[in-house]
């Protein structure tokens, strides 16, 4: 996508975030990568949103599972808002254990299948989760799993950025390059690279809409 339409894209899909009834309640929109460093055109946008948890805030699953299509699907009002699913069965998508997977629904109705969009989901803010995910990455060695840090907040909480708009459209944000931003967090400088090598390398390998869910 061309910078503009990167950023009219982005600015849709938080407009879903802030107007829609989604499978599970969301309360920040991150965007990070491409984007926010000023490249254009944007090979992929990468989205990070903080989901809460449903707590038994899920509605009626009894009702909702009479719906055909949701038939011994798990978890509807407990990983995923019943009456969602019941408006929307088509949108229900599942993890291997054939639990609603609230990423996957997220994906679903937020994204579609063609679209050079990253999804990446977890019931924990951006910034914490970039610390937590960088630890777990160091001590497995799955530099992969690194989440880029060079984010930006376009909405939490129900308010919208008055700016981050505007500067992502005019590629004004001063970013560092990814290793050095790790750097920045605790990384030698070698690890660093082969981190940053790993992520690029893992974005390159992927095509159309990806989604990846995370707790912490």
């Amino acid at each position: 996508m061309d910078r503009d339409a990167a950023v009219d894209r982005l600015e849709a899909l938080v407009e879903t975030v802030a107007s829609e009834r989604l499978p599970v309640p969301v309360r920040e929109v991150w965007v990070y990568g491409d984007l926010a460093l000023g490249v254009d055109p944007v090979d992929r946008l990468d989205v990070y949103l903080t989901k809460d948890v449903l707590l038994g805030e899920g509605g009626d699953a009894e009702a909702a599972t009479d719906v055909p299509e949701l038939a011994g699907v798990e978890g509807i009002g407990s990983t995923v808002r019943a009456d969602w699913a019941a408006a929307n069965p088509e949108l229900v998508r599942t993890n291997a254990t054939g639990y609603a997977a609230p990423e996957r629904c997220l994906g679903a109705h937020l994204l579609d299948d063609e679209e050079p969009i990253h999804l990446e989901v977890c019931n924990t803010g951006f910034e914490d989760n970039v610390t937590q995910r960088l630890q777990g990455a160091i001590a497995r060695k799955a530099y992969e799993e690194v989440l880029d840090p060079r984010g930006v907040c376009l909405w939490i909480d129900g308010v919208h950025s008055d700016t981050a708009l505007e500067k992502l459209r005019s590629g004004s944000l001063p970013f560092p390059p990814l290793s050095e931003a790790l750097e920045g967090l605790g990384m030698d400088s070698e690890e660093a690279q082969r981190a940053a090598q790993a992520v690029h390398a893992w974005r390159e390998d992927h095509e159309g809409a990806t989604i990846r869910g995370d707790v912490v």
